[in-house]
């Protein structure tokens, strides 16, 4: 389970996130809104050990969550909002896949990643096919947590039903905590268990 506890994080005087607490078990989905620029993105950043708390913190299963480090797979990882950006431009699909590790073949396939993709680059697949790549690079044996910050914002509406349906049954299949920040209430209510608003640093809970 991730737990945070009494998590501050801000720059100069201002407190982007003001003394959260909150956790998340495995296989739970809890969905997080919010306006933009309310902090969604530097709490999810902070809950995956990409940023260091001013104050408060991060814990898995009981333990402090060790800060990323390269060459040793998180088990809490952080999906950008852009999968272009998340990708070296220049590298096939097979490559990406591979970046960590061995690709996780039952990601995969759970993500409908065609094999007819694997000699393609980034720039030739459509968005909603370089989303499903840019996730599935990330399962690895393990994953406990997958944190997606808006990653569906830039797909329509068949793409992201199709890219969510997909993740959200992997997510539960594996018992895989996924913490799904986007500014739909609409995906928020239909995936997630249940779900919270950031606003002036606090979360509030959503009816």
């Amino acid at each position: 389970m991730l737990t945070a506890c009494n998590l501050r994080f801000g720059y100069d005087e201002t407190h982007v996130v003001d003394g959260i607490s909150l956790s998340l078990t495995p296989g739970e989905i809890l969905g997080l809104g919010g306006t933009s620029g309310s902090g969604k993105s530097t709490l999810g950043r902070l809950l995956a050990g990409r940023l260091r708390p001013k104050a408060g913190s991060v814990c898995l299963d009981d333990a402090p969550l060790r800060p990323v480090a390269s060459g040793r797979p998180a088990p809490v990882q952080y999906a950008p909002q852009n999968a272009e950006l998340a990708v070296d431009p220049r590298w096939k699909v097979k490559r990406i896949l591979a970046n960590g590790g061995t690709p996780d073949e039952e990601a995969v396939t759970a993500l409908g990643i065609s094999s007819a993709w694997l000699n393609r680059h980034p720039c030739e697949l459509s968005g909603g096919e370089l989303a499903r790549v840019s996730l599935a690079r990330l399962f690895h044996p393990g994953l406990r947590v997958l944190i997606c910050d808006e990653v569906t914002a830039q797909l329509d509406a068949l793409e992201q039903k199709g890219l969510l349906d997909r993740l959200s049954a992997l997510a539960r299949k594996r018992a895989i905590g996924l913490l799904l920040i986007s500014h739909s209430r609409g995906l928020r209510d239909q995936y997630c268990d249940h779900a919270a608003t950031l606003e002036d640093g606090r979360l509030a809970a959503e009816a």
